[in-house]
Protein backbone atom coordinates (compact mmCIF):
# COMPACT_ATOMS: atom_id res chain seq x y z
CA UNK A 1 0.00 0.00 0.00
CA UNK A 2 1.28 3.83 -0.48
CA UNK A 3 3.18 5.39 2.00
CA UNK A 4 5.20 8.07 3.07
CA UNK A 5 7.94 6.33 2.38
CA UNK A 6 6.79 5.85 -1.15
CA UNK A 7 6.85 9.23 -1.62
CA UNK A 8 10.23 9.60 -0.10
CA UNK A 9 11.54 7.40 -2.27
CA UNK A 10 10.06 9.38 -5.35
CA UNK A 11 12.17 12.15 -4.27
CA UNK A 12 15.55 10.08 -3.48
CA UNK A 13 14.69 8.52 -7.27
CA UNK A 14 15.11 12.60 -8.57
CA UNK A 15 11.40 13.34 -8.38
CA UNK A 16 10.69 16.71 -6.88
CA UNK A 17 7.45 18.21 -5.66
CA UNK A 18 7.14 20.10 -8.67
CA UNK A 19 8.33 17.55 -11.37
CA UNK A 20 5.70 15.05 -9.25
CA UNK A 21 2.83 17.77 -10.03
CA UNK A 22 4.13 18.15 -13.75
CA UNK A 23 4.20 14.37 -14.07
CA UNK A 24 0.66 13.78 -12.55
CA UNK A 25 -0.67 16.21 -14.81
CA UNK A 26 1.27 15.13 -17.99
CA UNK A 27 0.02 11.55 -17.20
CA UNK A 28 -3.67 11.73 -16.22
CA UNK A 29 -3.85 14.11 -19.97
CA UNK A 30 -2.77 11.15 -21.09
CA UNK A 31 -5.24 8.78 -19.63
CA UNK A 32 -7.68 11.50 -19.83
CA UNK A 33 -7.72 11.65 -23.85
CA UNK A 34 -6.44 8.06 -24.32
CA UNK A 35 -10.65 6.76 -24.96
CA UNK A 36 -13.42 9.26 -26.30
CA UNK A 37 -15.92 7.52 -24.51
CA UNK A 38 -18.65 9.17 -26.75
CA UNK A 39 -17.25 8.25 -30.12
CA UNK A 40 -16.96 4.94 -29.24
CA UNK A 41 -20.55 4.25 -27.81
CA UNK A 42 -20.35 4.52 -24.73
CA UNK A 43 -22.88 5.19 -21.75
CA UNK A 44 -21.43 7.35 -18.56
CA UNK A 45 -23.06 8.95 -15.29
CA UNK A 46 -22.41 9.26 -11.91
CA UNK A 47 -24.09 7.06 -10.08
CA UNK A 48 -25.55 6.46 -6.12
CA UNK A 49 -25.60 3.20 -4.24
CA UNK A 50 -27.19 2.18 -1.48
CA UNK A 51 -25.07 0.41 1.28
CA UNK A 52 -25.66 -0.42 5.00
CA UNK A 53 -23.37 2.55 5.40
CA UNK A 54 -24.92 4.73 3.46
CA UNK A 55 -25.03 6.35 0.01
CA UNK A 56 -22.00 5.53 -2.01
CA UNK A 57 -21.08 8.32 -5.11
CA UNK A 58 -19.84 6.18 -7.83
CA UNK A 59 -18.99 6.46 -11.48
CA UNK A 60 -20.26 4.06 -13.86
CA UNK A 61 -19.46 3.75 -17.45
CA UNK A 62 -20.82 0.86 -20.37
CA UNK A 63 -21.00 0.01 -24.15
CA UNK A 64 -23.91 -0.01 -26.05
CA UNK A 65 -25.05 -3.47 -25.71
CA UNK A 66 -25.13 -5.04 -22.34
CA UNK A 67 -22.29 -6.78 -20.72
CA UNK A 68 -20.33 -8.30 -18.07
CA UNK A 69 -19.38 -6.04 -14.87
CA UNK A 70 -16.11 -4.99 -13.28
CA UNK A 71 -15.83 -3.08 -10.18
CA UNK A 72 -12.44 -0.64 -10.14
CA UNK A 73 -11.11 -0.01 -7.05
CA UNK A 74 -8.85 3.55 -6.37
CA UNK A 75 -6.01 3.78 -4.72
CA UNK A 76 -5.66 5.58 -1.63
CA UNK A 77 -6.30 8.94 -3.94
CA UNK A 78 -9.43 7.82 -4.74
CA UNK A 79 -11.76 8.40 -7.67
CA UNK A 80 -10.72 10.89 -9.82
CA UNK A 81 -10.69 11.64 -13.96
CA UNK A 82 -7.74 9.49 -14.04
CA UNK A 83 -10.06 6.49 -12.61
CA UNK A 84 -12.75 7.14 -15.27
CA UNK A 85 -10.77 7.42 -18.27
CA UNK A 86 -9.29 3.79 -17.05
CA UNK A 87 -12.76 2.97 -16.65
CA UNK A 88 -13.61 4.24 -19.82
CA UNK A 89 -10.83 2.17 -21.23
CA UNK A 90 -12.11 -0.82 -19.80
CA UNK A 91 -15.85 -0.30 -21.18
CA UNK A 92 -14.17 0.28 -24.83
CA UNK A 93 -13.32 -3.36 -24.34
CA UNK A 94 -16.39 -4.58 -23.21
CA UNK A 95 -17.58 -4.17 -19.86
CA UNK A 96 -19.83 -2.37 -17.85
CA UNK A 97 -17.13 -0.70 -15.33
CA UNK A 98 -18.28 1.03 -12.17
CA UNK A 99 -15.56 2.69 -10.60
CA UNK A 100 -16.73 3.52 -6.40
CA UNK A 101 -15.91 6.01 -3.85
CA UNK A 102 -14.21 4.48 -1.17
CA UNK A 103 -14.08 7.21 1.45
CA UNK A 104 -18.00 7.95 0.49
CA UNK A 105 -18.56 7.55 4.15
CA UNK A 106 -17.11 10.84 5.03
CA UNK A 107 -17.36 13.24 1.71
CA UNK A 108 -18.36 12.87 -2.22
CA UNK A 109 -15.27 12.17 -4.85
CA UNK A 110 -13.52 13.56 -6.40
CA UNK A 111 -11.00 14.36 -2.85
CA UNK A 112 -8.53 15.41 -4.81
CA UNK A 113 -7.89 15.96 -8.66
CA UNK A 114 -5.41 13.70 -9.29
CA UNK A 115 -2.04 12.33 -7.15
CA UNK A 116 0.05 15.04 -7.30
CA UNK A 117 -2.89 16.74 -5.28
CA UNK A 118 -2.85 14.47 -3.15
CA UNK A 119 0.88 14.50 -2.37
CA UNK A 120 0.80 18.53 -2.33
CA UNK A 121 -2.44 18.62 0.04
CA UNK A 122 -1.49 16.67 2.55
CA UNK A 123 -3.08 13.56 1.51
CA UNK A 124 -2.11 10.70 3.96
CA UNK A 125 -2.87 13.06 7.23
CA UNK A 126 -6.52 14.01 5.25
CA UNK A 127 -6.91 10.03 4.15
CA UNK A 128 -6.09 8.67 7.40
CA UNK A 129 -9.68 8.85 9.33
CA UNK A 130 -11.46 8.13 6.09
CA UNK A 131 -9.14 4.89 5.11
CA UNK A 132 -9.40 3.43 9.01
CA UNK A 133 -13.17 3.40 8.04
CA UNK A 134 -12.86 2.08 4.02
CA UNK A 135 -10.23 -0.72 4.28
CA UNK A 136 -11.74 -2.40 7.33
CA UNK A 137 -12.58 -6.26 5.73
CA UNK A 138 -16.01 -5.76 6.82
CA UNK A 139 -16.88 -2.47 5.67
CA UNK A 140 -15.11 -4.39 2.24
CA UNK A 141 -17.28 -6.79 2.18
CA UNK A 142 -20.98 -4.66 2.83
CA UNK A 143 -19.76 -2.44 0.11
CA UNK A 144 -19.09 -5.66 -2.20
CA UNK A 145 -22.38 -7.00 -1.79
CA UNK A 146 -24.02 -3.64 -2.01
CA UNK A 147 -22.39 -2.79 -5.51
CA UNK A 148 -22.85 -6.31 -6.87
CA UNK A 149 -26.71 -6.23 -6.11
CA UNK A 150 -26.75 -2.45 -7.97
CA UNK A 151 -25.17 -3.88 -10.89
CA UNK A 152 -27.32 -6.67 -11.12
CA UNK A 153 -29.84 -4.49 -11.97
CA UNK A 154 -28.77 -2.79 -14.47
CA UNK A 155 -29.62 -3.14 -17.77
CA UNK A 156 -26.50 -2.16 -19.07
CA UNK A 157 -25.61 -5.47 -17.03
CA UNK A 158 -25.11 -8.61 -18.50
CA UNK A 159 -25.89 -10.75 -15.56
CA UNK A 160 -25.88 -14.09 -17.07
CA UNK A 161 -21.99 -13.14 -17.44
CA UNK A 162 -19.72 -13.37 -13.93
CA UNK A 163 -18.40 -10.02 -12.37
CA UNK A 164 -14.92 -8.99 -12.13
CA UNK A 165 -12.86 -6.82 -10.09
CA UNK A 166 -9.58 -5.00 -9.99
CA UNK A 167 -7.89 -2.62 -7.53
CA UNK A 168 -5.04 -0.89 -6.87
CA UNK A 169 -2.81 0.01 -3.73
CA UNK A 170 -5.10 -0.03 -1.10
CA UNK A 171 -7.74 -1.16 -3.29
CA UNK A 172 -5.97 -4.28 -4.04
CA UNK A 173 -7.46 -5.82 -1.39
CA UNK A 174 -10.69 -5.07 -1.74
CA UNK A 175 -10.49 -7.48 -4.79
CA UNK A 176 -10.13 -10.62 -2.80
CA UNK A 177 -12.29 -9.86 0.13
CA UNK A 178 -15.20 -8.74 -2.92
CA UNK A 179 -14.72 -12.07 -4.35
CA UNK A 180 -14.86 -13.55 -0.99
CA UNK A 181 -18.20 -11.53 -0.45
CA UNK A 182 -20.33 -12.81 -3.22
CA UNK A 183 -18.41 -15.98 -4.77
CA UNK A 184 -21.14 -16.55 -7.20
CA UNK A 185 -20.97 -13.43 -8.77
CA UNK A 186 -17.59 -11.99 -8.07
CA UNK A 187 -15.28 -14.87 -10.40
CA UNK A 188 -12.04 -12.37 -11.36
CA UNK A 189 -9.75 -10.42 -8.77
CA UNK A 190 -6.90 -8.64 -9.77
CA UNK A 191 -4.75 -6.62 -7.79
CA UNK A 192 -2.25 -3.95 -9.14
CA UNK A 193 0.96 -2.68 -6.54
CA UNK A 194 -1.56 -3.82 -3.68
CA UNK A 195 -0.55 -3.68 -0.07
CA UNK A 196 -1.23 -6.03 2.85
CA UNK A 197 -1.95 -8.82 0.40
CA UNK A 198 -0.52 -11.42 3.40
CA UNK A 199 -0.42 -10.43 6.67
CA UNK A 200 -0.34 -12.31 10.17
CA UNK A 201 -4.15 -11.22 10.54
CA UNK A 202 -6.87 -13.27 10.94
CA UNK A 203 -8.83 -11.57 7.87
CA UNK A 204 -5.56 -11.41 5.84
CA UNK A 205 -6.26 -11.63 2.15
CA UNK A 206 -4.44 -14.40 1.42
CA UNK A 207 -6.63 -16.33 3.70
CA UNK A 208 -9.60 -15.43 1.62
CA UNK A 209 -8.32 -16.92 -1.45
CA UNK A 210 -10.80 -19.68 -3.15
CA UNK A 211 -11.29 -22.33 -5.72
CA UNK A 212 -13.64 -21.15 -8.32
CA UNK A 213 -12.19 -17.05 -8.63
CA UNK A 214 -9.16 -16.16 -11.41
CA UNK A 215 -6.60 -14.26 -9.40
CA UNK A 216 -4.04 -11.64 -10.98
CA UNK A 217 -2.02 -10.21 -7.91
CA UNK A 218 1.05 -7.77 -9.95
CA UNK A 219 3.35 -6.85 -7.23
CA UNK A 220 5.76 -3.76 -7.39
CA UNK A 221 9.26 -4.62 -7.34
CA UNK A 222 9.94 -2.01 -4.29
CA UNK A 223 7.02 -3.78 -2.57
CA UNK A 224 8.24 -6.62 -2.71
CA UNK A 225 11.80 -5.95 -1.62
CA UNK A 226 9.89 -4.77 1.65
CA UNK A 227 7.73 -7.57 1.62
CA UNK A 228 9.74 -10.65 0.21
CA UNK A 229 8.16 -13.24 1.88
CA UNK A 230 4.29 -12.12 0.26
CA UNK A 231 4.83 -13.73 -2.96
CA UNK A 232 5.80 -17.39 -1.54
CA UNK A 233 3.10 -16.78 0.79
CA UNK A 234 0.13 -16.00 -1.28
CA UNK A 235 1.59 -19.21 -4.21
CA UNK A 236 0.97 -21.16 -1.08
CA UNK A 237 -2.44 -19.73 -0.58
CA UNK A 238 -3.52 -20.34 -3.71
CA UNK A 239 -1.90 -23.99 -4.35
CA UNK A 240 -3.86 -24.94 -1.08
CA UNK A 241 -7.25 -24.48 -2.51
CA UNK A 242 -6.35 -25.27 -5.82
CA UNK A 243 -7.36 -21.58 -7.20
CA UNK A 244 -6.03 -20.69 -10.23
CA UNK A 245 -3.24 -17.52 -9.42
CA UNK A 246 -1.10 -15.67 -11.62
CA UNK A 247 1.57 -14.36 -9.15
CA UNK A 248 4.26 -12.12 -10.64
CA UNK A 249 6.64 -9.66 -9.23
CA UNK A 250 6.82 -6.90 -12.37
CA UNK A 251 9.82 -4.41 -12.66
CA UNK A 252 8.16 -1.40 -11.87
CA UNK A 253 7.55 0.28 -8.85
CA UNK A 254 4.47 1.09 -6.72
CA UNK A 255 2.05 3.12 -8.60
CA UNK A 256 3.45 2.19 -11.97
CA UNK A 257 0.05 1.46 -13.52
CA UNK A 258 -1.95 4.82 -12.96
CA UNK A 259 -0.71 7.37 -15.63
CA UNK A 260 -1.14 10.03 -12.64
CA UNK A 261 1.61 8.67 -10.37
CA UNK A 262 5.09 10.07 -10.95
CA UNK A 263 6.32 6.11 -11.53
CA UNK A 264 3.44 5.32 -13.81
CA UNK A 265 5.81 2.94 -16.49
CA UNK A 266 3.70 2.98 -19.15
CA UNK A 267 5.09 -0.56 -20.84
CA UNK A 268 4.56 -2.47 -17.46
CA UNK A 269 1.65 -0.83 -17.20
CA UNK A 270 0.48 -1.95 -20.38
CA UNK A 271 1.84 -5.48 -19.97
CA UNK A 272 -0.31 -5.59 -17.27
CA UNK A 273 -3.43 -5.00 -18.77
CA UNK A 274 -3.09 -7.34 -21.27
CA UNK A 275 -3.00 -9.67 -18.17
CA UNK A 276 -6.01 -8.11 -16.77
CA UNK A 277 -7.85 -8.54 -20.24
CA UNK A 278 -6.56 -12.05 -20.28
CA UNK A 279 -7.92 -12.75 -16.73
CA UNK A 280 -11.56 -11.35 -17.92
CA UNK A 281 -11.20 -13.01 -21.18
CA UNK A 282 -11.00 -16.58 -19.22
CA UNK A 283 -13.15 -15.84 -16.28
CA UNK A 284 -16.20 -13.51 -17.00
Amino acid sequence: MCDETDLAGFERKGVSRRQFAAVGAIGGLAACTAIDGAAVGLTERMVTVTTPDGAMDAFFVHPAKAAPAVILWPDIAGLREVKMAMARRLAASGYAVIVPNPYYRDLPAPQFADFAAFRSGGGFEKVGPWRSKATAPDAVTRDARALVAWLDGQRAVDTRRAIGNQGYCMGGPYTVYSAAAVPARVRAAASFHGGGLATDAPTSPHRMLQKGTGYLIAIAQDDDAKQPQAKAILRQAASAVGAAAEIEVYPADHGWCVPDSPVYDPVQAERAWERLLALYGRTL
